[in-house]
């Protein structure tokens, strides 16, 4: 049976849930960002992210959160192009629901984010199941960057998916 998802702001009061899935290294080592291991560090974040974001939400299941979704649009000429990312938590892996939050995410981006003409997808080349995230949602792959990335100490491949 599939799982009912909502996209909102995140509150405050969801760092408990936030940590679920941002202090486990399994979820972030496919993020650019080092995984949270004090609550406080989580807190200032989601404070600065709730105040500042142009477009960051919590992946929810019964108002629940169990992921975060977002994109950022460029700065200048670079606005009409936003960067998607995501993450859920691992017990909710394997089950549609990045699929669906990203065609959620999309569906308002470009209602909401009006200079957005495209969102891209940056995949490290090895995270297999993020690349078929992004197709299924109906990303198109356009190419290998090759040492695009310098994250948690080491260069990395990235793929990259256009819609």
């Amino acid at each position: 049976k599939p799982i009912k998802i909502t996209l909102r702001p995140f509150k405050l009061c969801d760092v408990d849930d936030f940590m679920g899935w941002a202090g486990d290294n399994l979820v972030t080592q496919y993020c650019r960002w080092d995984t949270y291991t004090s609550r406080d560090d989580a807190l200032d974040f989601l404070n600065q992210v709730i105040g500042s974001h142009p477009w960051y939400r919590a992946i929810c299941v019964s108002d629940r959160p169990i992921g975060s979704i977002y994109v950022m649009p460029g700065i200048g000429k670079d606005q009409r192009r936003g960067e998607i990312g995501y993450a859920i938590s691992a017990k909710y892996w394997g089950r549609g629901i990045s699929t669906e939050a990203v065609k959620m995410a999309t569906s308002c981006v470009f209602k909401e984010l009006k200079c957005l003409e495209r969102v891209e997808g940056l995949v490290f080349a090895e995270n297999e199941a993020s690349q078929r995230v992004l197709e299924k949602a109906g990303f198109l792959r356009e190419g290998l960057l090759r040492k695009y990335f310098f994250v948690k100490g080491m260069s990395r491949d990235i793929v990259v998916y256009s819609m």
